[in-house]
């Protein structure tokens, strides 16, 4: 990590350091959108950002093992995250991620609550293969991709409690725009996260998606599934002005890249099971382009 972002954060500790670095390399190598809206913020905040990602991260490591046993990893996850939660409320820990990841809690001051519910959702991937209804749905998508936003927004300087709720919508939108994408790749872990009271309204059933054929039902499904993710998209827009305005720029760009996922998909005739959907390269550069112009001019404007 930059030694400018450690000094601009605050962060002398050498060991402390170490562990915020380790923090920046994985969400360097995982996060790929993530890490490149990450280096929008300003440097002062991106070391506790990479920590959060890199919590988030170990734990989805843990969860997603190609050659698991669930018995065995449910195990594993638990014991890592009570460790976990047990170092945060001692304020201490000294494990190489989560001794970042105690100390941005502390300075942040971020509720223990939201890491107890993002580590209920991960261990639901243990015991959930599929959901009823988006109800249900919505109690594993509030601990997996909400929480991810309530943590951020202390880091981000809201200047209304209502970023929030936006936070937590923007989340979810986020998370659903991967389900869509990733519904292949789900079904090979034996998840569903589409609901199946949606399959049920196009005429579906679990073994339908199972046969891996795009037929007219499946991309009435994901329509349905698309339109939810910008109708949730566009809720929680107004919340990125209710952020401090030198963070406005990432959280833009997040939001262009990670949402720009279901244009994607429509893009490749909703193809989801032969072919990735991905954002460009040259779409991710210009929206980076556009989001470090206009950082930067805030970033002159207040200092």
């Amino acid at each position: 990590m930059r030694t400018r972002d450690l000094l601009a954060a605050e962060i002398t500790d050498p060991v402390l350091r170490q562990s915020y670095e380790r923090c920046r390399e994985v969400n360097a190598h995982y996060g790929r959108t993530y890490y490149l809206a990450t280096l929008l913020l300003p440097p002062a905040k991106r070391p506790y950002v990479h920590a959060l990602y890199a919590f988030a991260r170990y734990a989805d490591e843990i969860v997603d093992a190609v050659e698991r046993d669930d018995a065995q990893a449910a195990a594993r996850l638990k014991g890592w995250g009570d460790c976990f939660l047990n170092d945060v409320r001692r304020g201490r820990s000294e494990d190489p991620i989560g001794r970042a990841v105690v100390d941005t809690v502390n300075r942040w001051k971020i509720p223990v609550e939201h890491f107890e519910a993002f580590l209920h959702s991960m261990s639901m991937d243990l015991e959930v293969s599929e959901y009823e209804t988006y109800a249900d749905l919505h109690e594993y998508m509030y601990g997996s991709a909400a929480v991810i936003g309530l943590e951020m927004v202390p880091i981000l300087e809201p200047l209304h409690e209502d970023a929030y709720e936006h936070a937590k919508q923007l989340g979810i939108a986020f998370q659903l725009a991967n389900f869509v994408r990733d519904v292949g790749e789900d079904l090979d872990r034996g998840r569903l996260y589409l609901p199946l009271e949606d399959l049920d309204r196009f005429g579906l059933a679990r073994a339908d998606l199972e046969r891996r054929t795009v037929d007219d039902r499946v991309r009435d499904l994901l329509r349905f599934e698309i339109a939810r993710v910008r109708r949730l998209e566009l809720e929680a827009r107004p919340g990125i002005d209710l952020l401090a305005a030198s963070c406005r720029p990432c959280i833009e760009a997040a939001r262009t890249l990670y949402c720009g996922i279901v244009d994607e998909v429509e893009r490749i005739d909703y193809q989801v099971f032969t072919r990735r959907a991905g954002v460009p390269l040259s779409r991710r550069g210009a929206v980076a382009f556009g989001a470090w112009t206009r950082a930067l001019r805030v970033r002159h404007l207040t200092s």
